[in-house]
């Protein structure tokens, strides 16, 4: 297996899927709360369109009494002209028996009063056609406001049904999460996209860039660990502060000194320095927005290890256990088996490449072990551990091939090939 250092390393091939995750979750949200508006919305034009309909009834009646009305003066015009005609006849009459001089102006007289009549019949047939086509025009308007009422009565029942569906959700979501709370399981917190963007604004975020968390309590040794990825020893100029005590208050942000590796490292304020619980030490860092995190311990495996495993594989973000400092605590078992130093090997020049190998092989047994029964106890699926030396991984990172090495060429293989596949995946 080749040195995963040695060879120029690519920017990420798409977007951090724990962010794009996060926003659609929010963009969720916002679709529950549109339907809620439109649900409001729906029941607002249901009860407009109920109430059009009622005015539309109204008109209606009313324009069927104007026809009433209309066919009512209609028969009066009729009537009227009959009693005309009859009266024009009888004037034709006289006329006929009158002087022969006044016949042709009676007969004038008679003709224009039948126009009249003719005129007057007329006029009430155009009136009664055009009350009989304003009450169809507004009959079918009220049939388009019942079919609307209806439409929007269906939109409602629907908008509701779903609005009760979503609230039956939410009811039983806040009844588990009740449960949870008084089972002593924190809740699970989604950010928002005002945390989202912060948090990526104060890590300076870079889109191309991977962007690597080692995160875990104070003492632990994340600045050395830092400074090994990146090829520093701790007294470099650039290498992260390191002390006995929790050095790291804030964030520190740290570039990758080699320009062909698009790395970002960053040095996470232990949990216990902070004014935090331990299940809300995840979001207030804001490792939500990270490519892996490393959860790093040196004798102890602790509740804010958990807290981080676990929301960490809520947000679908790879994550690497380590246990450090590997060379202190196989030096410490040999102590412990009775080896003080070389001058005690004079007899016996085998004895200490015995204890280091019997040291070593308890030492990597009792972490694996710790760690598989912490996993369980938190309910957590089993993973690796990865046991490192600080001076094993930078002298590989440099390019070197340390003799005792444990695991940190797997640790920086699929730290590495892990971060590459994940972006890849989210382009598909």
């Amino acid at each position: 297996m080749g040195n995963p250092f040695s060879k120029r390393r690519e920017p990420p091939a798409a977007r951090n899927p724990s962010v794009a995750e996060i926003e659609a979750r929010n963009r969720a949200d916002k679709a529950i709360r549109d339907a809620q508006a439109a649900k409001e919305l729906a029941d607002k034009i249901r009860n407009d369109a109920l109430e059009e309909s009622r005015r539309m009834d109204a008109r209606l009646d009313e324009a069927n009494r104007k026809a009433e009305r209309a066919d009512e003066d209609a028969r009066r015009l009729r009537d009227a002209i009959i009693a005309s005609e009859s009266r024009a006849t009888a004037a034709a009459q006289a006329a006929a028996s009158a002087a022969a001089a006044t016949q042709q102006e009676a007969l004038k007289e008679a003709k224009a009063e039948l126009e009249r009549a003719r005129q007057t019949i007329e006029e009430a047939r155009r009136t009664e056609a055009a009350a009989r086509a304003e009450a169809e025009r507004r009959w079918q308007a009220a049939e388009e406001g019942r079919q609307r009422a209806e439409a929007a009565r269906a939109d409602a029942d629907r908008a509701t049904k779903a609005a009760q569906a979503e609230a039956q959700k939410a009811a039983a979501a806040k009844e588990e999460a009740e449960k949870r709370w008084k089972a002593g399981i924190q809740p699970v917190v989604t950010p928002s996209p005002e945390e989202l963007e912060k948090a990526k604004r104060r890590i300076q975020y870079q889109e191309g860039v991977f962007h690597f968390a080692i995160a875990g309590v104070a003492g632990s040794g994340k600045s050395s660990l830092i400074n090994a990825f990146r090829g520093l020893r701790n007294r470099d100029a650039d290498a992260a502060a390191t002390g006995v005590t929790e050095t790291t208050l804030t964030m520190t942000r740290y570039p990758d000194p080699n320009p062909q590796h698009p790395f970002v490292w960053f040095d996470i304020p232990g949990a216990g320095t902070l004014k935090v619980p331990d299940w809300q030490y995840f979001n207030a860092q804001g490792l939500y927005v990270f490519d892996c995190i490393i959860v790093l311990f040196d004798n102890r495996f602790t509740m804010t290890d958990t807290a981080i495993l676990s929301n960490a594989r809520r947000f679908q973000i790879p994550t690497y256990i380590v246990r450090s400092k590997a060379d202190q605590h196989i030096r410490n078992l040999m102590r412990d088996m009775g080896y003080d130093s070389e001058e005690d090997d004079e007899d016996d020049p085998g004895r200490r490449n015995r204890l280091y190998t019997a040291a070593r092989r308890q030492f990597i047994e009792e972490t694996r072990k710790s760690v598989k029964t912490n996993l369980e106890n938190a309910g957590l699926p089993d993973q690796r551990v990865y046991i490192v030396s600080n001076d094993n991984l930078l002298g590989m990172v440099r390019g070197n091939a340390p003799k005792r090495a444990i695991d940190e060429l797997t640790l920086l293989t699929n730290l590495f090939t892990e971060a590459h596949l994940r972006r890849s995946r989210a382009t598909n």
